[in-house]
Parts: C-alpha cells; sequence; structure tokens
C-alpha cells in the first residue's frame, strides 16, 4: 500500500500511478525535508535525470534521465499473494461487506444466502477449489504470512503472476513453496534479482513442467544456478532478457522439450552449440536472436548431427540468415519436422514466395511443415524433381554423370547441392537429353579457371578453382563458406583482371553469375571479410 515505508525499501519494486520502477535510494534530499524515495523507472521517460540532485548523486541509473525522486505517499509497494487472489476473484470479505453482498452469494444462475459462519465457510471452500489463478498485474510483491496460502488455496496447479512488483527470486519460491501441486509459473514482466551463487535445496517446484521467465533480465548462468530446482521442466521461455553467452547444461534441464530465446542477441552462433546436446529438447524458438548462419561441424554434408537429436520444431525467424549453406545445415538435424524461417535477408533472393518455398523443401528431406504450412507428398516430389532439373547443368558441368563409373562431382558442388546425390538416387540421374540436348562438352567450355586470393589474411594461401559461368554470387560465396568457414552475410568479393589493370569490380549483386560481370578464365577473385 502507498504511504509507510517498508524495512526492505531498498531493491524493492513499487508502482506510481501506472507507472513501474526499482527503489534505489531511501533517504533525505537536502534542503527538502523530509523522506524521499529515490526511483529508477523502467520506462526512461518517466525519469528526470541520473539520480543525480544540486550536484549530489544519490542513486545511479541505467538511464541518463532515468530517475526521479518520489514520496513515499506516491509509492505503492503492492500486496501479498493471497489478497491479490481475492480481490481479483470477487473473494475479499471485507470488499463483500462494503458493498452489502456478505449473505448472498451467487453459484452458477443461482443466488445461495448464507449467514456468519457458513458465508466464510463458502468462501474458504472457493479459494480451496481454486485450480487456475491469475493475478496478472494486480501488484503482487510478496508471499504474505508464512503457510497462510497453502491452508487457503493448496489446490492450485497453474498460476500467473507476470507483471507485478515481485523483487526477487526468494518471493517466487516463498509462494511456490506453499503450493505443492505447482505445474505452470509464468512470472513474466517482473524486473527481479536472481541468485549469483548456487541455489539452497528446495522443493518448491518439484512438480513444475511449464516456466516464463520473459523480461525478467535473468542471465543464462543465473537460469542454471536456479535449474537444479527444477527437475520435472518441460518448457521454458526466456524471451527478452539481454541472454548474449549461453553455457553448456551439465546434469540440469535434461527434460526440457522446448525452449525459447527470441529476442535475446546471441553473441554468435556458436552459442548454440552449447545447448545442442539437451536430449530431449523438441522444440527451439530463436526469433530475432541476430544469427547469420547455421553450422554442425560434427557432420559432413550428408550425415546426420549429433547435435541436437531430438529437435523436430524450429524457428528462426526474424534473424540475418542471407546465404543457402545454412538451410543446407538444417538437413543434418535427424529429427527435423517443421521450420519457420520468415523474414530473414535469404528470403529475398527469390521473387517469387512459392519457388523459394520449393528450394527449402528440396534442401530439407525430412521437413514436414514449413512456415506454419504442410507440406504434402505431392509438393515434396515435385520440388525435388523441379530441384534435380535446375541444377542439373552445374550438375554435369561439376563432373555429374548419368553414369555411375563417370559420376565424380566436384566438391564444391556438393558443397553447394548436398542433397543432389540422394534425388539422383531417389529419382535417377538426369541424362543429357533432359536438358534440352545440351551436351556435357559444350558445358566443359564455360568452366572457368579462377585464382580466389584474400588480400587481407595472407596466410590464407590462393587456390585455384574450376567454376561454371552460370555459379551465381550467392551460390560462390557458399562455396567459400566452405572453404574458409567464413559465413556468407560477411564476405565482400570483388575480382581483378589483367585487362583492367589497377582496378578492382565489385561482385555486390548475390543473385547475378559470374558471367554478368564479364569474368574471365585466369582471373582472380578477391575474398574480403
Amino acid at each position: 500500500m502507498a504511504g509507510a515505508v517498508p524495512g526492505d525499501a531498498l531493491g524493492r519494486r513499487v508502482l506510481c500511478g501506472a507507472a513501474c520502477g526499482t527503489v534505489r535510494y531511501v533517504g533525505s534530499v537536502p534542503p527538502t525535508a523530509g523522506i524521499w524515495l529515490g526511483v529508477e523507472w523502467d520506462d526512461p521517460q518517466r525519469g528526470k535525470h541520473d539520480g543525480t540532485y544540486e550536484g549530489t548523486q544519490y542513486f545511479k541509473c541505467r538511464h541518463p534521465r532515468g530517475g526521479s525522486f518520489i514520496r513515499p505517499s506516491k509509492a505503492n509497494f503492492g500486496v501479498d499473494f493471497l489478497t491479490a487472489v481475492k480481490d481479483r476473484y470477487g473473494l475479499n470479505d471485507k470488499q463483500d461487506r462494503q458493498n452489502g453482498t456478505e449473505d448472498t452469494h451467487v453459484i452458477g444462475k443461482k443466488t445461495v444466502e448464507f449467514v456468519g459462519r457458513d458465508f466464510i465457510a463458502e468462501k474458504q471452500r472457493q479459494l480451496h477449489q481454486l485450480v487456475h489463478v491469475s493475478v496478472r498485474e494486480c501488484a503482487v510483491s510478496h508471499a504474505g504470512q508464512k503457510e497462510e496460502i497453502s491452508r487457503t488455496c493448496a489446490n492450485i496447479r497453474c498460476i500467473d503472476l507476470s507483471k507485478n512488483l515481485i523483487s526477487c527470486w526468494d518471493t517466487v519460491t516463498d509462494i511456490a513453496s506453499q503450493v505443492p501441486d505447482l505445474e505452470t509459473l509464468d512470472i513474466s514482466g517482473n524486473k527481479m534479482k536472481f541468485p549469483s551463487t548456487s541455489v539452497p535445496e528446495s522443493s518448491a517446484f518439484l512438480k513444475l513442467t511449464t516456466l516464463a521467465l520473459n523480461q525478467t533480465e535473468i542471465t543464462w548462468t543465473q537460469v542454471l544456478l536456479c535449474a537444479p530446482g527444477w527437475p520435472a521442466l518441460e518448457e521454458l521461455y526466456l524471451t527478452s532478457n539481454n541472454i548474449t553467452v549461453l553455457e553448456r547444461p551439465d546434469n540440469v534441464l535434461q527434460r526440457l522439450k522446448l525452449l525459447d530465446l527470441s529476442n535475446n542477441q546471441l553473441l554468435d552462433e556458436s552459442q548454440l552449440h552449447l545447448i545442442a546436446h539437451l536430449p530431449r529438447l523438441e522444440q527451439l524458438i530463436l526469433r530475432n536472436t541476430g544469427i547469420s548462419s547455421i553450422y554442425f561441424p560434427d557432420a559432413e554434408f550428408g550425415c546426420k548431427t549429433a547435435m541436437f537429436p531430438s529437435l523436430k520444431r524450429l524457428a528462426i525467424n526474424d534473424n540475418k540468415i542471407s546465404q543457402w549453406p545454412s538451410i543446407n545445415e538444417l538437413d543434418k538435424l535427424p529429427s527435423l519436422r517443421s521450420l519457420e524461417c520468415r523474414n530473414n535477408p535469404l528470403m529475398d533472393t527469390e521473387k517469387n514466395p512459392e519457388t523459394l518455398r520449393q528450394l527449402i523443401i528440396a534442401k530439407i528431406s525430412q521437413l514436414e511443415v514449413l512456415n506454419k504450412s504442410e507440406i504434402l507428398p505431392e509438393e515434396r516430389k515435385g520440388a525435388e524433381l523441379d530441384y534435380r532439373k535446375i541444377f542439373g547443368k552445374d550438375w554435369l558441368a561439376a563432373g555429374g554423370h548419368w553414369d555411375p563409373e563417370r559420376n565424380k562431382p566436384s566438391e564444391e558442388f556438393l558443397a553447394a547441392h548436398p542433397r543432389y546425390p540422394s534425388l539422383c538416387l531417389k529419382y535417377g540421374a538426369l541424362e543429357e537429353g533432359e536438358l534440352k540436348g545440351q551436351q556435357p562438352l559444350t558445358l566443359k567450355n564455360q568452366l572457368l579457371t579462377l585464382t580466389i586470393r584474400c588480400p587481407d589474411n595472407p596466410e590464407q594461401k590462393p587456390v585455384e578453382k574450376k567454376l561454371p559461368d552460370s555459379m551465381t554470387i550467392q551460390r560462390l560465396k557458399g562455396l567459400l563458406y566452405r572453404l574458409l568457414r567464413i559465413p556468407g552475410s560477411e564476405l565482400k568479393l570483388s575480382y581483378e583482371s589483367s585487362k583492367l589493370e589497377g582496378k578492382e569490380v565489385e561482385l555486390d549483386n548475390d543473385l547475378k553469375p559470374l558471367q554478368f560481370y564479364s569474368i574471365e578464365d585466369g582471373d582472380t577473385v578477391l575474398v574480403r571479410w
């Protein structure tokens, strides 16, 4: 309630009107009289300064104008859990007496009269029957009197505590410890302190299967410190927590089936390798995590990775993936069945969305659902046959042949099209007649012998490659990804020719083939990153 200053006010969450903040200072602010609260607001626009007044810094803020002083009478420090439950579900005795309804209560469509003890007993019975409880945005800040929750509503299994005034993880534990059958808990939107050292053993969360910690400012290290207390956890939601670095979960989270890390800007793609051995993880949600490539280094093309052994559903929407090799890598996941990948730069490489869909289907053999749309058997067959034919010329140019004894496609081609051999096995290898009479010899004449050099990395020796002049810059970057292990999105390509002394021509359009830039036999491709 507003007015009194609790003894533990420092660090507590408060509500002032509709604005939430954290108390960073309690005391006097000369020359004014009386006690002030220095508050760092969740919304910096609510503040006036950084905790400094008249040249004296009373507290610190993350934002230069994120703080201000308020009188204690303006601050609401919140209510206990049970009070919020009674208020939310109209089971508050004081409210009923004020409203003049202490003798009647509606059950279904009937109004039942109660007198004295009978009325109180009926209220208690209804509290005891509560299974799903939502006290979202009810200013809950503490558990209340010891064992009061367990005496009053011990049958609760699902609690929504999101957007309240909970300041620390201990408060969550105090509430959960009084709800022995708790299975689902949402405490999103509570900016709180989490343990920085190992957590004492507790039975508070023994049956918890679903936990939402979105927008709580928790780190992955703190997740792992708390995780031993969540032995049955199957779903964990951690969106919008500024998590950048992951660590390998050892002996914790081993039953986890769903993990949502959306809206956390991961430091780099290798962070995913640290969570790749969760044995039961079936769904991984990575929307807007900043990843630009995907790579499973333990498996060669055409083989399955040991990483993410149970992963069935993957969401990588709203990221920076721009190269096809990352899609190729997804075919290594042994259990993948559903993929969401909208709003990545790669999606802009094809003008026709349907063509893009067909390419992804052909590249990932076991996929059953793409962007929430089911892949029917007829669609898969059509996509794979089209893919086999579209890249047939490149296959022939790279050394492919319908005769198995003469079929020796280059490593570069297999890197760009790792599924092509399996499609040939499935539908038969292309014969020259299927490519409108174009013969392998004429295709060989289109091969360019190019030198690939990294001018800014002299330790990387130049290599010579034979490439078809029909190869797009995008596919060339895919080849270089295989050779250099540098994501295509980071590569800047140009070329130099003896005919253009002292000049470099940028290869700046991923959709154009080499022949568009008039590259000739003997030219040098320059690679920078």
